[in-house]
């Protein structure tokens, strides 16, 4: 196990909210020790006491759920080091040290082909990884390169392409649901499944992350990895084991069973938008475009919709739908997998039968199965709903995520060819959005979305 971590781009709010805390979870659950280094560079002026007295603060705000003393031993832990990453010199003094390192990139993507420059002409430890957060890349090309780069200076098993998605206990619950039950796992395929609808809605809008967002924008923020990652487990062949290599090459041929999409598809298939002013809960929200650091003249979408279909023996028929916004009048995460109606129900009845659902939610994690159950009165039918909230993970998971970076575990990351396939789905609509093909809607901030026209 690496017991150094460095983090460049440290005192942004990935680190405040999710690496900080993941760290605390991870000392608490005696995964660290005192032997355990972090260091954090960005380009501020800090010195390690300013950064150890900020760390302190993030980790009394995000980590409460973490006894005092891993966030104390934490925040102790870290030596701060002013980096700019595109400087070999400055960044062979913050990872200077004996053995090697968990290099983490908190990163713009337009960064990362630079950052991993550098991180060689540093001189990186023998045995070294390197961390990137999504989105990898900024399109197929650039991700291509990028994977030529990281070739070049680490093995592709020290490469942790990650998407924390995949450190959710959704990855169990999906692959547990539908791969160790018998009465699932037959049916598990077009004949009974009409549709498949991956969502995350929530009603957080811009939250001051303009400088990243207004870049990307929701498609290539949720779609092009973290949905496609679920697409992925709901749909994949059943791998011989959980290994490395068996769960990943199985994702793989998911993404590249994905039919290609033309003009006409993204025409009548995806939807874009992004929200105007509104009201969410008891708060007023501005309209995207008059947030502070955007750039109306982008048209950056904050809700985005794609249906895909699946060129497989598993999958010919079946619908998969994947849909985020931002803004919206509630949070709603989660996969639903609709079942197709029963062909004829053989006796008299009022009411409407409706077909089964299955749901995996994806925050809070639980499992919900709708089915029709009998009624109040004779031959009638009514909804069942049978609910199951999942056991609280003992790490959050970013610490789940962390503790697979330091021990050399890369099952849940992405792997390059895997980066690669994913962009060559959204492709096709990246490039008919951006000939305007299909309209940019609006929708007000506390609503269901952009309305269907």
């Amino acid at each position: 196990m690496i017991d150094r971590l460095a983090i460049f781009g440290a005192t942004g709010d990935l680190s405040a909210r999710y690496l900080l805390p993941g760290l605390a979870a991870m000392r608490a659950a005696g995964h660290l020790d005192d032997r355990f280094q972090l260091v954090c560079s960005d380009r501020s002026d800090w010195d390690s006491e300013r950064f150890r007295s900020w760390a302190t603060a993030q980790l009394e705000r995000h980590g409460d759920a973490w006894p005092a003393d891993a966030r104390k031993a934490i925040a102790a832990s870290a030596r701060f080091r002013r980096a700019d990453v595109t400087d070999p010199a400055a960044v062979a003094s913050a990872i200077a040290g004996e053995g090697p390192l968990a290099v983490y990139l908190v990163l713009p993507p337009a960064l990362f082909s630079r950052a991993v420059s550098t991180l060689d002409q540093a001189g990186l430890p023998a045995g070294s990884r390197i961390v990137l957060e999504k989105p990898f890349g900024e399109d197929l090309g650039s991700a291509v390169e990028l994977n030529r780069l990281l070739a070049e200076v680490v093995a592709e098993d020290a490469v942790f392409r990650v998407d924390h998605f995949l450190a959710m206990t959704t990855v169990e619950n999906v692959l547990g649901a539908r791969l160790a039950n018998r009465m699932l796992e037959p049916i598990w395929n077009s004949a009974h499944i009409a549709e498949v609808e991956i969502v995350w809605d929530e009603h957080l809008a811009l939250e001051g992350r303009a400088g990243y967002y207004d870049n990307a924008g929701a498609l290539k923020d949720m779609v092009q990895n973290h949905l496609l990652q679920l697409l992925c487990l709901v749909a994949m062949e059943p791998p011989i084991s959980l290994g490395e290599r068996d769960l990943r090459d199985r994702k793989v041929d998911v993404l590249r069973s994905v039919r290609p999409l033309t003009d006409e598809d993204v025409v009548h298939r995806t939807r874009r938008a992004r929200y105007r002013a509104g009201r969410i809960d008891d708060h007023e929200v501005p309209a995207y475009v008059d947030e502070q650091g955007v750039d109306p003249d982008r048209r950056t979408e904050t809700f985005a919709e794609v249906e895909l279909e699946l060129d497989s023996w598993r999958w010919s028929g079946t619908r998969f739908r994947l849909r985020s916004g931002k803004a919206l009048g509630r949070d709603r995460k989660e996969v639903t997998v609709r079942f197709r109606p029963v062909p004829y129900v053989p006796f008299g009845h009022s009411g409407e039968v409706l077909p089964n659902v299955l749901r995996f939610g994806l925050e809070p994690e639980s499992l919900t199965l709708d089915l029709t159950g009998t009624g109040s009165r004779a031959r009638t039918f009514a909804p069942l709903a049978l609910t199951a909230r999942m056991a609280t993970p003992g790490l959050p998971p970013y610490g789940r995520l962390l503790l697979d970076v330091l021990t050399g575990n890369p099952a849940l990351s992405i792997r390059g060819d895997e980066a690669e396939e994913s962009w060559r789905v959204v492709e096709p609509v990246l490039s008919a959005w951006s000939r305007d093909l299909v309209p940019l809607q609006d929708y007000p901030a506390g609503s269901d979305g952009p309305s269907r026209e």
